[in-house]
This record gives C-alpha cells, sequence and structure tokens, in this order.
C-alpha cells in the first residue's frame, strides 16, 4: 500500500524523531516542564491548521464517504484541541495568543497552502506524517512508561485505541485517494521534516 511505501521510506526520520531529546524526555518523564509548556502552545497553533486543511479536504472531496471519513478525522483534532486546552488551562496558557515558532508557522502555511492549492490526494500526503507519527510514538513510549511519569497522559493518548483507529483511517484516505507520484512523495518526507524540526523547536526556544 502507499502508506506502507511512504512510511518505510522516511523511517529515518520517523526514528529520529523517536530519539529526539524531547521525546526521550517525555518517555521517562525527565522533559523540562517548560519545554513542554512551550510545546502545548504551538501544538495547540498547528492543530488548528491542521484541523482547517481536513475542512479545506472535505470541502474538496468527490465521494460522501470520504467526506465523512474527513470530518471523523476533524473531530478527532477538535479532540485533540479539547485536550491541549486542559492543559493550557494547568499550565496557565493562554492559547489565543501564541505566536507560532518559525518552523511551527513553515510546517502551517505548508499544509494549508497544500489543502487550498493541491489536489485532495497530496494534502492527505502532507497530512499523515504528523498522525502516523504520533501513533507510532505513543506506541513506542507505552512500551517503557513508569507509573507517576507526568508525561503519561500524552503516551496514553498517542498510543491508545482511539488515537490508532484514526491514523489507520487516514492512512486509508491516502490509499484511496493519492497516487503514487514525486509530489506526493515529496509532501510525505517534507511534513515528517518538519515534525522532526518542531520537537527540535520545543528546545531551542526559552520563551
Amino acid at each position: 500500500m502507499l502508506y506502507e511505501i511512504l512510511w518505510q521510506q522516511n523511517t529515518h526520520l520517523a526514528e529520529a524523531c523517536l530519539h529526539h531529546p524531547f521525546v526521550r524526555g517525555l518517555a521517562d518523564g525527565t522533559l523540562d516542564p517548560e519545554a513542554f509548556r512551550r510545546y502545548v502552545a504551538q501544538d495547540a497553533f498547528f492543530l488548528n491548521a491542521f484541523a482547517r486543511a481536513y475542512a479545506l479536504a472535505a470541502a474538496r472531496s468527490q465521494d460522501g464517504e470520504t467526506l465523512i471519513s474527513l470530518c471523523e478525522l476533524l473531530n478527532g483534532v477538535l479532540r485533540e484541541l479539547q485536550l491541549h486546552a486542559g492543559y493550557a488551562k494547568e499550565l496557565k496558557i493562554e492559547l489565543a495568543r501564541v505566536q507560532p515558532y518559525r518552523q511551527v508557522e513553515a510546517y502551517t502555511d505548508f499544509l494549508l497552502a497544500t489543502a487550498w492549492h493541491c489536489e485532495p490526494g497530496e494534502t492527505i500526503a502532507a497530512m499523515t506524517p504528523c498522525m502516523r507519527l504520533y501513533g507510532y510514538l505513543g506506541t513506542e513510549l507505552a512500551k517503557t512508561v513508569t507509573a507517576g511519569n507526568p508525561y503519561q497522559q500524552w503516551i496514553t493518548t498517542y498510543g491508545g485505541s482511539d488515537f490508532q483507529a484514526l491514523v489507520t483511517r487516514l492512512e486509508s484516505l491516502l490509499a484511496s485517494m493519492a497516487e503514487d507520484s514525486p509530489a506526493v512523495r515529496d509532501a510525505y518526507a517534507y511534513a515528517m521534516r518538519c515534525e522532526l524540526n518542531f520537537f527540535s523547536a520545543m528546545l531551542e526556544h526559552t520563551a
């Protein structure tokens, strides 16, 4: 399947994310709380753009089944935003005032430009890496998480069956909507690089 091919072509980036200091800090609970606070703020900004990309893809869908799938995936993002809202309340983050880091804005600009101007299949190729990667990270981190880890909720969310079902749904859409083309491969690979840059940005910034 196309999603398997694209994942295999980019496993080196997925592994780099898994072994990234930010993710390792989530895994063992040692991540600086301020870095996680920055992450919550930036990821909420990102997810708002991600939701809009789903909405744009849904608006351009050609059949009812695809429309339903995209709307269900959009609802999944809205549930993620509810999780972030809970984090934000706890961490005293004003999400409406978040200014995106350069790396984050580059990612959201890419997603929205793709959703506006490219074929829906290419949009799905640009969106799949985020979901697939987080499903992978959640599954891997859940294997070693210990009681008392302050980031256990994050790990449980992305390693859980509900999120894994959304990943499967999105990859099924990728298989049905996208052709194996240079544009699709480039969109997938660029998004995966953006994910790695996203984690790095959370450690590079101090405010």
